[in-house]
């Protein structure tokens, strides 16, 4: 059972902000009704996953409990739940807002900082090594190259390299 919710850890203005967010405009139209929850494909196989909850914390100002839980990188974008919301919520596009701000703040989890720094090392999220490109090569398929300063490049110009090598932002 969740730790009950502390007054003086509540943010007021963090429904405010989410609704600001591209994505987020909707967010108070939320009624509880759990459609969403009902219809995600993750809440299937990940009971700790509930989208309603998420909303439900975001709107009491739960902004901490929020941005640092891993729950709304889980979504798997599959826009079940924003086709069956009642109130035209758009959840999916609610945990982007949210994934948004948390990027913003750097709380960005583990594992995707991991992936940032495979793509910035090979240009790939694996390195493809002689070892592959041989077993392609007896499959009739081509070579796989790395690509590394493309990407390398592309995670720079949109300034994706400050959360791996602890950049100051912009």
């Amino acid at each position: 059972m969740p730790e009950p919710l502390i007054d003086d850890q509540l943010d007021p203005s963090f429904r405010v902000q989410i609704s600001q967010e591209k994505g987020g405009e909707k967010i108070t139209r939320c009624f509880a009704c759990a459609t969403c929850t009902l219809s995600c494909p993750v809440r299937a196989v990940d009971d700790s996953f509930n989208p309603r909850r998420i909303i439900h914390l975001a709107l009491l100002g739960a902004k901490q409990e929020v941005l640092e839980s891993g729950f709304v990188w889980l979504c798997s974008s599959c826009y079940l739940c924003s086709e069956r919301c009642p109130q035209d919520v758009s959840v999916t596009e609610l945990m982007c807002a949210i994934r948004n701000i948390a990027v913003r703040e750097g709380r960005i989890p583990a594992a995707y900082i991991a992936q940032l720094e495979l793509l910035d090392k090979h240009g790939r999220l694996y390195e493809i090594g002689d070892f592959e490109n041989k077993k392609r090569t007896k499959m009739g398929l081509p070579r796989v190259e790395e690509k590394r300063e493309e990407v390398a490049r592309i995670l720079e110009l949109v300034g994706a390299t400050r959360y791996y090598r602890k950049e100051p932002a912009p």
